[in-house]
């Protein structure tokens, strides 16, 4: 497995509603990385059995910054949202929830 696959997870409002309702986990990872590589290192580094992967892509964009103005180019993000098997959890989530 490539460490290097799942860059950082997502702590957000919605993920967090997802992890505790829905079981889905969302998590920053590599932008060449496919559903399978995901899977296995998900897999490898949580101890958990993932049942399926859905990946979506954000295209770079510029954003206005600093006093003149200029503009600064965001990098293109790609996130992988992972359902895992019933009844399982990735503790890292479970400290956000409530």
């Amino acid at each position: 497995m490539n460490p290097h696959i799942l860059k950082k997870p997502i702590i957000t409002e919605k993920s967090i509603h997802l992890a505790s309702t829905q079981n889905v986990y969302t998590f920053e990872v590599d932008k060449l990385a496919n559903k399978q590589q995901i899977k296995q290192a998900v897999e490898e580094l949580y101890e958990v059995k993932v049942t399926g992967v859905n990946t979506t892509t954000k295209n770079a964009t510029l954003k206005k910054t600093g006093k003149r103005r200029l503009f600064k180019r965001i990098e293109r993000v790609k996130r992988a949202m992972v359902v895992l098997k019933k009844g399982q959890t990735i503790d890292l989530f479970d400290t956000y929830k409530e």
